[in-house]
């Protein structure tokens, strides 16, 4: 495998997105649903709310009977009853000059046509004072105001947030219909690794980018499944791999470059896998190989702990979420004007490590200090990323630079 195989940004972006298909799907309860992605568009069945209600606690009456009332001038009007939230208003009618007492979301008697609230009367003695005067359809909710009988309420693709679980309890769902998880094998590979709590010896460095990627992927609503540390033998490497296969997703990290014992892509070889490139062009994180075998996806990460996490966020991320039927896929991307210069010795596309800032209403940017791959504290700082395209060798404080919002979900 030689530099044939590199591809650049966009085209690695667009490669990947076209060998995802969307798993199938499952009912879940809506209390479970949150952040999981709709299956099929939500039709109402049921007008929100079902009845002309009041928006207000105080008094429907006629609006007309208040024209010209004044704190001083107040009209009055005869109470003839009330009507309390979860009652019924049949055979209550309200007539010119009469009110009847009304609680907020109680259904609207007969002949209303709007509702004055407490704040604006003063009841005695089996009558009420109203010091304004009323518009027709003032603190009045008429049948469907919120949500029409056979309206498309929520689409296809849309991931579940609080708002749209309420609307699907008041439309009567208790299950929903939406795109099954998929399931992540994390693989994390050298010799060098040791897990967190495990004995350490000369030489070992602690394995930070399996519990990087755990959480992201987490974060994306997938299922991680942390597979372990492969040393770096074949026979490991593939044993760990042939576990993995029952994943939907096989996520591993380093082996990709062309060390004497890295074996990721002998492995992907070996069991078939079908390698689309294994080069980015894009710093850090150039050495990434993506490859697929029917529907399971594959993706070395570099060993490195930014650009592993980095080219998760760019390619792997987006790949889940469309796994999952997502249509919005991308982190947003916005403009910033940069505080101080950047050099760029690459003329592949640099993501630099970035802080935004928002004076004025608009963004401002610099960078998280040291650049290395392997300082993932300077990502830890990080709530963007500087996209500085190849070939640009200087960018000059005071320019309008891109910068993607990495701690911010998409923009619908």
């Amino acid at each position: 495998m030689g530099d044939d195989l590199i591809t650049s940004f966009e085209n690695a972006k667009k490669n990947i997105l076209n060998s995802v298909k969307p798993l199938g799907s499952e009912f879940i309860p809506i209390t479970a649903a949150y952040n999981r992605v709709l299956y099929e568009d939500i039709v109402s069945e049921i007008m929100v709310p079902p009845a002309d209600d009041s928006a207000r606690d105080g008094y429907a009456i006629i609006a007309a009977d208040t024209r010209g009332a004044t704190k001083s001038n107040p009209i009055r009007l005869q109470v003839v009853g009330e009507i309390r939230a979860g009652e019924s208003a049949a055979g209550k009618k309200v007539t010119p000059g009469t009110a009847i007492r009304i609680m907020t979301g109680a259904p609207i008697p007969q002949n209303t046509d709007s509702v004055v609230q407490f704040e604006d009367t003063d009841e005695k003695n089996g009558h009420v004072d109203i010091f304004v005067e009323v518009k027709p359809g003032q603190n009045y909710r008429p049948a469907g105001e919120t949500i029409r009988k056979g309206d498309t309420v929520l689409l296809r693709g849309k991931r579940l947030n609080s708002a749209d679980i309420g609307i699907l309890a008041s439309l009567n769902y208790s299950l929903v219909k939406v795109y099954k998880q998929p399931v992540v094998a994390i693989i994390s590979t050298g010799d060098e690794l040791a897990d967190p709590g495990a004995d350490i010896k000369s030489g070992h460095i602690r394995n930070a980018n399996a519990y990087t990627i755990y959480t992201e992927v987490k974060k994306c609503n997938a299922i991680p499944e942390y597979m372990g540390i492969a040393k770096d033998t074949l026979t490991d490497v593939k044993e760990i791999f042939l576990k993995a296969l029952k994943a939907n997703v096989v996520i591993s990290t380093g082996g990709v470059s062309k060390g004497r014992y890295d074996f990721v892509k002998d492995i992907y070889t070996a069991l078939g896998i079908e390698i689309q490139f294994e080069k980015v062009k894009i710093r850090p994180g150039k050495p990434f190989t993506f490859g697929k075998k029917g529907d399971k996806l594959f993706f070395g990460l570099p060993g490195n702990t930014v650009p592993t996490l980095t080219s998760f966020i760019q390619f792997v991320r987006p790949a889940l979420l469309s796994l999952m039927g997502a249509k919005q896929l991308e982190k947003p991307v916005v403009n910033a004007t940069l505080e101080e210069d950047i050099n760029n010795n690459s003329d592949s596309v640099n993501l630099v490590r970035g802080y935004f800032t928002i004076k004025n209403n608009e963004f401002y940017v610099t960078s998280t200090g040291g650049q290395k791959p392997s300082m993932l504290r300077s990502m830890s700082g990080a709530n963007c990323l500087i996209i500085v395209p190849g070939k640009i060798v200087k960018l000059r404080a005071g320019e309008k630079v891109p910068i993607q919002l990495i701690d911010h979900e998409e923009i619908y």
